[in-house]
C-alpha cells in the first residue's frame, strides 16, 4: 500500500466521515476481521460505497480491486490523520445534565481522548468532585488550563452565557472547542469551534425517517 507523504487537506464533512470509518474498523479489528470491502463498509456506516471511495481516494491506493481493504492498514492511516495516538487533554466548561453524562462517559472507547478537569459558575458544584473530576471556579479557568496542559475544550454553557465562557476558553489559547449551543461565537480565526445543536440534528433524523416511510 502507497503510504502517504503529506497530510491532505480534507472537508470537515470527510473529516467528520473518517471518525466514523476508524470506530468501526477498529470494532472489525476486535472481532478478528482482517479485510473489508467499501460495500460491506457501507452497510456498517450508513455511507454510501461511492462515497467511502471518494474518501479513501484522498489517501492514495489503500485497496486491491476484487481484495477490498486491510483494515489494519486504514486504522493506521486514520490514526495518523486524525492524531489519535496522542493524548488530547480535554476541559469541560459547564457542568449541568448535559456536562455531567459527558463526564460519566469520558471516551471510554478512545484511550486517546481525556477530559480531566470542568468549570462550573455554581459555588455548590465548584471545589467538588463530579464523577471524579475535580470542578473549578471559571475565575480559575487561565490558570487551571494551563496547569493541566489542555488543548481542547467542549462548552455546554447555555446560549447565553456562551460567549463570555467561550472568550476566557479563547484568551487561554486554546484553539479547539466542542460547543453543545447552537448559537454562533465570534472567535478568532485560527480558532476552530464545532458546533452540536442536538435538536437540529433530531428534526434531521425525523425528516429523513418520514422520506423513508413516504
Amino acid at each position: 500500500m502507497n503510504r502517504i507523504i503529506e497530510k491532505p487537506v480534507l472537508s470537515k464533512a470527510t473529516t467528520k466521515r473518517l471518525s466514523l470509518y476508524l470506530r468501526c474498523l477498529k470494532n472489525l479489528e476486535k472481532n478478528g476481521v482482517n479485510r473489508v470491502k467499501s460495500s460491506e463498509l457501507s452497510k456498517m456506516t450508513q455511507v454510501g460505497s461511492a462515497t467511502i471511495r471518494r474518501d479513501f481516494s484522498h489517501f492514495g491506493e489503500l485497496g486491491r480491486s476484487g481484495y477490498g481493504y486491510d483494515v489494519n492498514d486504514l486504522i493506521k492511516v486514520f490514526s495518523d490523520i486524525l492524531e489519535t495516538k496522542e493524548e488530547k487533554r480535554i476541559a469541560l466548561i459547564g457542568c449541568g445534565n448535559l456536562g455531567q453524562a459527558l463526564l460519566n462517559n469520558n471516551f471510554r472507547r478512545n484511550e486517546n481522548l481525556n477530559i480531566v478537569c470542568a468549570f462550573d459558575n455554581d459555588p455548590a458544584k465548584v471545589g467538588t468532585e463530579i464523577c471524579g473530576y475535580p470542578v473549578y471556579s471559571i475565575e480559575e479557568l487561565s490558570d487551571v488550563l494551563k496547569e493541566k496542559q489542555i488543548t481542547v475544550a467542549i462548552s455546554t454553557v447555555p446560549s447565553q452565557y456562551a460567549q463570555g465562557a467561550i472568550d476566557q476558553v479563547v484568551t487561554s489559547g486554546i484553539t479547539a472547542i466542542l460547543n453543545f449551543a447552537p448559537d454562533p461565537l465570534k472567535v478568532p480565526e485560527n480558532v476552530h469551534v464545532h458546533y452540536i445543536d442536538l435538536t437540529s440534528e433530531l428534526q434531521t433524523l425525523i425528516y429523513f425517517d418520514g422520506q423513508s416511510l413516504a
